[in-house]
């Protein structure tokens, strides 16, 4: 049996029909009910298959990750209308100023180079750099090739490149030869290295088991696996032993980045599940303990660092964010909190600037996109407008205070307009309020005021991404390890995530960074606050200033 053709029927168009049909002739009370009915259902079966389509696509995004929602890839170049109307399909730009329009030289850049992902030789910063001089002369010997010139040294030297393959964890068998005497049988052996070092674990050991495991996701046995594979074997349990032993000797820095990320002007959070398998054994046992495990992840923004700090247990985001902002000084004025709309999110006991995501609004329309076109279209075209205008202000380098008027200036219009638009599309019923667009739209109108902080707030910013790009090493640590086995293991995961992320925040290197805590634990522990990511090189370089 052939299957119906599907027609696309709005709530109108069976609204106008039952109009027409109602009182026609030879349409009886009965038939009139039927129609009805069976005019019902067919909405209600057509809104349940667009929800469950926007369900099914949020499960897959939950599974699979996120793929772009870039609008150049969610919306066809001929369905994409511009701000004001939805049905104008002109090609119109706000009026914004650009930053750096051209080259210099009256030219429009040509864009990105094709370098097919290679780096410049600056980019390996980490390498270890050889001096090679010339091999037969020197600065200032006469020329080779003319009889009067002399040869200088040139500010810039040649460079070569060559990268090599080793083992995370390497090794060296220090072999001490040994001499016994024929007489006497005493037996003399060579003395070791001062490089050969006292203990079999060097700190850089440890710390490339934790950079590893908490910072890529890369879980103890399959390191084990890896460095068996390649002749030298690390147990996993050796690797948690060594994790361990340099979180006994970091953790001061840990909370000294606790106390200062509450300092922050700007504070993101958000939360996301975990495994801990000691709490989640006690689920059946007392019914008023709350069962869900969680990692919350917080970055604060202040004085132009960036500090990742990350929780795990039973808390929730804004209890976590609670415990951390108890330790900001009371002289401070109230931070801007940025997170979604989400209740738990928001401490209970003490006070923020409440700021809610965008782009969090702006993905319930991505979406229905299939289902509802235009209507949708319309809405991220404009969001798509007011993060231009954002990008422009950050190529711009403007401070605060001119960043909120060149805000309210170019997007405030544009938000005014589609609040007025939102509100239309409700007041006049041309959406369901229970379907997919009604909904969105109300996610809106609702959260309107924290949405647009940033029309109102020096330094407010649109979205929470910088946390949600937090919370992926934590995702990432799920899918690969799949879980923390004791809360004393979640503890030395969060320390060591929250610094090595910090790290990758204010583009430190953070092998470096904690081999340095490491070897200098005495004096962290005596001034953890001159060993943060951004100023512990002045700790082993004074001069570096």
């Amino acid at each position: 049996m052939k299957g119906p053709e599907r027609m696309e029927v709005n709530p109108e168009q069976l609204r106008d029909l039952l109009k027409r049909v109602k009182g026609a002739p030879g349409v009886s009370t009965e038939d009139y009910a039927l129609i009805e009915a069976m005019a019902e259902t067919v909405l209600f079966l057509s809104q349940a298959v667009v929800n469950k389509t926007a369900s099914i696509r949020r499960l897959l995004r939950m599974i699979f990750g996120a793929s772009t929602e870039k609008k150049k890839n969610i919306i066809k170049p001929s369905d994409n209308p511009p701000s004001g109307d939805p049905n104008d399909k002109s090609d119109s730009e706000p009026d914004t100023p650009t930053a750096n329009p051209d080259n210099g030289n009256g030219d429009k850049p040509s864009g990105k180079a094709k370098g097919h992902g290679r780096n410049g030789v600056s980019a390996y910063r980490g390498a270890q750099k050889i001096f090679v001089p010339h091999q037969t002369l020197k600065p200032k010997d006469p020329c080779p090739e003319c009889p009067k010139g002399r040869v200088y040294e040139l500010k810039d030297p040649a460079v070569l490149l060559r990268i090599l393959g080793k083992p995370p964890l390497d090794a060296t068998v220090y072999e001490l030869q040994r001499l016994r005497c024929n007489l006497c049988g005493t037996v003399f052996t060579a003395e070791p290295p001062k490089e050969a070092g006292q203990n079999v674990y060097d700190e850089s050991a440890g710390t490339m088991v934790a950079l590893l495991k908490y910072g890529n996701g890369f879980p103890f046995y399959r390191l084990e696996q890896l460095q068996k594979s390649l002749g030298i074997p690390i147990p996993s349990s050796t690797q948690w032993d060594l994790a361990e032993k340099g979180a006994d000797r970091i953790h001061p820095a840990y909370r000294e980045l606790l106390r200062q990320g509450a300092q922050g002007d700007i504070v993101h959070n958000d939360d996301t599940t975990m495994k801990v398998l000691a709490l989640m054994g006690n689920d059946s046992e007392d019914q008023n303990i709350r069962k869900g495990v969680f990692t919350s992840g917080i970055v604060s923004l202040s004085e132009g660092h960036k500090i990742a700090l990350f929780f795990t247990g039973r808390n929730h985001a804004g209890e976590n964010l609670q415990n951390v902002l108890e330790k900001r000084s009371p002289d401070l004025d109230l931070p801007i909190q940025m997170c979604d709309a989400l209740s738990r999110n928001v401490p209970k006991d003490l006070r923020t600037i409440l700021a809610n995501c965008l782009a969090h609004g702006r993905r319930k329309f991505v979406d229905i996109i299939p289902s509802f076109p235009d209507q949708a279209g319309h809405v991220i075209d404009v969001l798509a407008q007011v993060y231009k205008n954002d990008q422009t202000a950050k190529e711009q380098n403007l401070s605060p205070q001119d960043r909120l008027s060149f805000h309210q200036r170019y997007s405030g219009p544009l938000m005014e307009e589609l609040k007025q638009w939102f509100t239309t599309q409700i007041e006049e019923k041309q959406v369901e309020p229970n379907s997919g667009i009604g909904k969105a739209i109300r996610y809106m109108l609702n959260h309107w005021e924290p949405l647009t902080l940033f029309l109102r707030k020096e330094g407010a910013p649109l979205d929470n991404n910088v946390c949600e790009q937090a919370l992926k090493k934590a995702i990432l640590h799920r899918k690969n390890a799949l879980f923390y086995k004791t809360e004393h293991g979640a503890y030395i995961g969060d320390m060591f995530m929250s610094l090595i992320h910090t790290c990758r925040l204010m583009d430190i290197n953070p092998f470096d960074y904690l081999i340095a805590l490491q070897r200098h634990s005495s004096e962290v522990f005596k001034h953890p606050q001159d060993w943060m990511p951004w100023n512990y090189q002045l700790q082993l370089d004074p001069d570096s200033a």
